[in-house]
């Protein structure tokens, strides 16, 4: 096989624009956090109401998880990814001239509509342009960029919304927004697409290719509704979308909540609580890429285990998420930024370390809609992330049942990746009886 070292590395620039998106889609969701408390007094909103419109771009977010991951499949990356680019900048004007409760949750349900393409196309991107071999560190950097988006973006937003009030952090959005809306456009095309352009070289292609990438060129056969209803009769799709539930309830916990709980509990002002934020993300990026990322794909290079070196991050990772449930008891800023930046980062370790396996265990053809089934189960659980949370504040003037509730989530997903999951291999593909009368397709649309 060809050394990686000795070719061109287009496959990196396909990942940082992948990264982009991340980026970009996080800012989005960020930004409501930053604004949450002005924006709701000026709409005079409640907390128990607050956690509703967080949750709202979770609800359309999930329920097209399957059919987003079903079209992906069918037309390919690049048109779903195009389409719901520009869906995003349609979402943010709605929330901008938001005057109540109504608009605003209409506004963050489209939102929810335009991002559904998100992780299933980057989870399928993955799997067309890198070799088993490097796919831990180029989920690292999708998932990275998201965590990114806490670090630059949540300061950003609260300058923004401190110093212009709570529309500035939509605007801001906005821009970003188009800009990467043009940049996708411009530069993302399948393996295949770019080799015939001259692109891509045909060592890149064949280096790819011969690492364990799935080929664009592979008839889609298992991609409609029996291909999802074979998955959902899998034992690995349940083990990988409970324990990725895990940790996005955990997660949206913190993406949420974490500005609010050090305003409303620790005494910060929005500015202050922006700011502080931003601390966790930036120690869980750096985990992140150390430990989810080069190492894993460091350790399996070198001949190791991929399943034994798999699980025992994804274990480990978890383990070291429980450790949010200390912010339920800090009484300082510190000593709770201590214990959310372990937690985060455990979290964010196990992110594209569960990400990866989506593209290794699925069948040909259905990575997007295996993908999708995962991310819809995961996302469904974030849903309560927010409303519990903002139940729990309301009920008790605390978030500390809250931050113990997502211990008990935790070990809920260590259990799963260790007995439903199981050994990282793949599902096997669809038996031909179960794919009578599904039309094969042709190469994809790009």
């Amino acid at each position: 096989m060809i050394a990686g070292s000795t070719i061109h590395r287009k496959r990196w620039m396909i990942g940082g624009l992948l990264g982009l998106g991340s980026f970009v889609n996080y800012v989005d969701r960020v930004n409501l956090s930053i604004a949450a408390t002005p924006l709701a007094q000026s709409l005079d909103l409640s907390p128990a109401e607050m956690g509703i419109v967080f949750s709202a771009f979770l609800w359309t977010y999930a329920i097209l998880q399957i059919p987003m991951g079903m079209l992906i499949d069918k037309i390919g990356v690049s048109w779903a990814m195009r389409i719901a680019t520009l869906l995003w900048g349609v979402a943010t004007l709605l929330t901008i001239f938001a005057g109540g409760l109504g608009l605003l949750i209409v506004a963050r349900l489209i939102l929810g509509v335009a991002e559904a393409p998100v992780v299933p196309a980057a989870w399928k991107a993955t799997g067309y342009w890198f070799p088993k071999n490097e796919r831990g560190m180029c989920t690292a950097m999708f998932d990275g960029a998201s965590k990114l988006s806490m670090v630059i973006g949540i300061p950003m937003m609260a300058y923004a919304v401190s110093h212009y009030g709570w529309h500035a952090a939509f605007y801001v959005s906005l821009v970003m927004s188009m800009f990467y809306c043009i940049v996708f456009w411009m530069f993302y095309r399948s393996p295949q697409e770019m080799k015939d352009k001259g692109w891509l070289t045909e060592q890149e292609h064949r280096y790819i290719l011969e690492g364990g990438a799935q080929s664009e060129e592979k008839a889609e056969t298992g991609s409609g509704l029996k291909g999802v209803k074979y998955l959902l009769s899998q034992r690995k799709t349940w083990g990988l979308a409970i324990g990725f539930a895990s940790y996005t309830y955990c997660f949206y916990v913190l993406l949420t909540w974490m500005p609010a709980y050090l305003e409303k509990q620790l005494g910060l002002n929005v500015l202050s609580s922006g700011m502080y934020s931003s601390l966790p993300w930036a120690f869980a990026i750096a985990a992140e890429f150390i430990i989810g990322g080069w190492l894993v794909d460091k350790l399996i290079s070198r001949g190791k285990d991929s399943t034994k070196v798999r699980q025992y991050v994804l274990i480990g990772s978890m383990l070291l998420s429980l450790c949010v449930v200390g912010a339920a008891f800090a009484d300082t800023v510190w000593l709770a930024l201590v214990f959310l930046s372990l937690g985060a980062a455990g979290l964010a370790i196990t992110a594209p370390t569960a990400s990866s396996i989506v593209a290794l265990i699925a069948p040909q053809g259905q990575v997007a809609a295996l993908g999708g089934i995962v991310n819809c189960v995961a996302n469904f659980c974030g849903i309560a992330a927010p409303i519990v949370t903002g139940l729990i504040y309301q009920a008790t003037g605390s978030f500390s049942i809250a931050f113990l509730a997502c211990g008990g989530v935790a070990v809920i997903g260590i259990l799963s990746y260790v007995c439903v999951l199981g050994r990282i291999t793949a599902i096997p593909d669809q038996p031909e009886a179960d794919l009578v009368g599904q039309v094969a397709v042709g190469p994809q649309l790009n």
